[in-house]
């Protein structure tokens, strides 16, 4: 017998029972389908050669208590997660940072393509003078020289205010 023919068999004579089995288990019947489902398709995947329906049903029941209880196990992770991942009742209002980020974005667009990769990479990638110098392949004066004139362009562009506290990169 395929393993066609068991599990069309297994359907026709046990399927109600197993949908039962699994509404028992789960006191939903749309997640007893689910669980129905997950089973057979975990069963049938691996066909045996030399199956029958009485052999079958067993194992199948067998996998949806597992699926059952690994989903039980998850929900109760879940739950103990859940609030301390709870957002707050109230959000900020980003309308302002929003703002801000166009305002930067449209700005950078004013570099050169060397001023805003030493830019982008000392103050995005946060990495030293140095270390901007060795990834473009050039000096350290050079990355300060670009960052100094990137500081200039943005200074005019977004107002002087903006970038207090900004080092260059010294």
């Amino acid at each position: 017998m395929s393993w066609h023919d068991v599990l069309s068999d297994l359907l026709e004579t046990r399927g109600s029972a197993l949908k039962r089995y699994g509404y028992l288990l789960c006191g939903d019947r749309s997640e007893a389908d689910d669980l129905v489902q997950d089973a057979l398709v975990r069963v049938f995947t691996q066909p045996r050669r030399d199956w029958t329906v009485d052999a079958a049903e067993p194992y199948v029941r067998r996998v949806m208590l597992n699926r059952y209880l690994d989903q039980h196990r998850r929900r109760s992770r879940w739950s103990l997660l859940l609030p301390r991942l709870a957002a707050p009742d109230t959000t900020a209002d980003f309308s302002p940072a929003t703002g801000d980020r166009l305002d930067v974005v449209s700005a950078l667009s004013i570099l050169t393509p060397r001023q805003r990769a030493c830019t982008v990479l000392r103050f995005y990638e946060d990495l030293t003078v140095p270390e901007v110098a060795g990834r473009l392949g050039c000096s350290t004066g050079t990355v300060k020289r670009h960052l100094s004139d990137a500081a200039a362009k943005l200074g005019e562009a977004l107002g002087p205010a903006r970038l207090e506290g900004v080092d260059q990169g010294e």
